[in-house]
């Protein structure tokens, strides 16, 4: 579970409900920083159980590098409401469909012109999302990142961990699973939680986050983390820059396949160093600065092809 140094916007950055064709999202929306020149507009997606949160860290730094950042909670996700009980909702294809909306509602035109597209960020289960959405309609994005994101299904030993907790909201609820849980993490050192304390105050804001998740939104997630095909190829099809960041350790995706995976679609590649499966939360200004310096060199190409 991704755990962000703390839940409040950072200055410059306001919570709100942005409004799309498909409903009403969560979001935090970080403008440039004041005296900065706009370059552009970036789109982040959280992964499984995660949040806009996680990505608090990344807003101060992107704006001062001149980019408006927009975190969102995906439909079902902590402050995004959907079905709690029905996972249709929930399938990659619509999910993907609200990521379009939600870049129509961020710029004026769905497409064009160039500049009005925005950079797609993913991390984890979002990265997944994110690669729907462009290959329903590249055309709404100038780059895509997946970050800490691999080319198909999660790693066998995560497999095994996404089912017990599937298992675990069949036959109980969301606070009995967060009990279970808490029940079952090794106890943080002293210095730990010591820090954990002071940022999260006590873990109850994470509580809060998880209690906010659909059910059937996590049940629908976990699948689709253990059975999303290899589609490298056919995005490597599409003619927009891509980007693979990870930390240098992920047991999600092992780092290696995140290499190969760069290598098929002809990304550029950022390895974080000190940082594992969230370098968005570990190594955040190292991960602004190869976000930024990744869409600097990509708006600098005039949005040509590759």
């Amino acid at each position: 579970m991704s755990r962000p140094a703390t839940f409040v916007p950072p200055s410059g950055a306001r919570a709100y409900r942005l409004g799309t064709a498909r409903g009403e999202f969560a979001v935090i929306d970080a403008s440039a920083a004041p005296g900065v020149e706009a370059k552009g507009t970036a789109l982040l997606l959280p992964g499984f159980t995660g949040s806009k949160e996680d990505f608090i860290a990344l807003h101060e730094p992107l704006a001062a590098a001149g980019y408006r950042t927009v975190a969102v909670d995906g439909r079902g996700q902590y402050e995004t409401p959907g079905p709690r009980d029905d996972e249709a909702p929930y399938a990659q294809a619509e999910l993907a469909r609200d990521v379009l909306a939600q870049v129509d509602a961020l710029t004026d035109t769905p497409a064009d012109p160039p500049q009005d597209r925005v950079h797609l960020v993913g991390h984890s289960f979002g990265g997944q999302v994110a690669r729907a959405a462009v290959l329903l309609d590249s055309t709404r994005f100038r780059s895509l990142t997946l970050m800490a994101s691999g080319p198909a299904e999660i790693s066998p030993s995560q497999q095994l961990r996404v089912k017990l907790l599937r298992d675990a909201l069949a036959v109980m609820d969301m606070a009995q699973v967060w009990d279970a849980i808490q029940a079952l993490e090794p106890p943080e050192d002293a210095a730990d939680q010591q820090d954990l304390d002071a940022g999260l105050d006590d873990l109850e804001e994470l509580r809060q986050r998880w209690l906010g998740h659909s059910p059937a939104q996590l049940t629908a997630a976990g699948r689709q983390l253990c059975t999303e095909p290899d589609r490298v190829a056919e995005l490597a099809a599409v003619p927009i820059p891509f980007h693979v960041l990870s930390g240098e350790r992920d047991d999600t995706w092992p780092v290696p396949l995140l290499d190969d995976m760069a290598v098929r679609l002809k990304a550029h590649r950022t390895v974080v160093r000190g940082a594992e499966h969230s370098p968005n939360s570990d190594r955040p200004l190292e991960t602004a600065e190869a976000l930024a310096t990744f869409w600097n060199r990509t708006d600098r190409t005039k949005y040509q092809t590759k």
